[in-house]
């Protein structure tokens, strides 16, 4: 009877933390969700809270390594970029790259949008040597996993148009804003 009665503790067990990480997971969704609409809206002070919120739920819940944990660090990330608090965002963005590179895709998305954030972010300050090799990656891994005429190379691509204007380099500017014209036209 008494193994009867530990296999009956034991599957409630289970069941229970079964329920909670399934909550757990509806609520960091929630929340990431929440952080997109408060950034759209200006409201980054509540942002902010809302994704640190969903960073703690994600570490708590899926553990420090996890592509949502990434997700989350990104999301913190884009917040504090958006209102120039970069010294704050770097370790973020970089966080959360190191987790994507050590996931089991080197394409899901997940390490492109953390190699174009960090890059953004330095183009943002100026540091346009360290941004280039890092859109370049990022277009590298798009090209390869979606094809060249893909509408989110042509994205990656007017990201580096920027990045070439703002260091005088207009000849390669031009050049990568005439492909992602090509392409745009072609998805339309």
């Amino acid at each position: 009877m008494k193994t009867l009665a530990k296999i009956v503790l034991l599957t409630m067990l289970v069941v229970l933390i079964t329920v909670s990480a399934h909550s757990q997971e509806s609520l960091w969704y929630e929340l990431n969700h929440k952080v997109r609409e408060l950034h759209k809206q200006g409201q980054y002070s509540e942002a902010t809270d809302v994704a640190k919120e969903a960073l703690k739920v994600a570490e708590d819940t899926f553990g420090p390594d996890h592509a949502r944990v990434a997700t989350s660090l990104n999301n913190l990330g884009e917040v504090y970029r958006a209102q120039g608090k970069y010294a704050e965002a770097e370790p973020l963005y970089k966080r959360a790259l190191e987790i994507d590179e050590k996931g089991p895709e080197p394409y899901g998305g997940y390490v492109v949008t953390s190699l174009n954030n960090l890059a953004i972010l330095y183009h943002s300050q100026g540091r346009y040597a360290e941004a280039e090799p890092l859109y370049k990656r990022a277009l590298e891994m798009l090209e390869e996993a979606l094809g060249p005429e893909h509408p989110d190379v042509a994205r990656m691509l007017e990201n580096m148009v920027e990045l070439y204007k703002d260091i005088g380099n207009i000849d390669e500017a031009k050049s990568l804003e005439e492909r992602a014209k090509r392409i745009r036209s072609k998805n339309q």
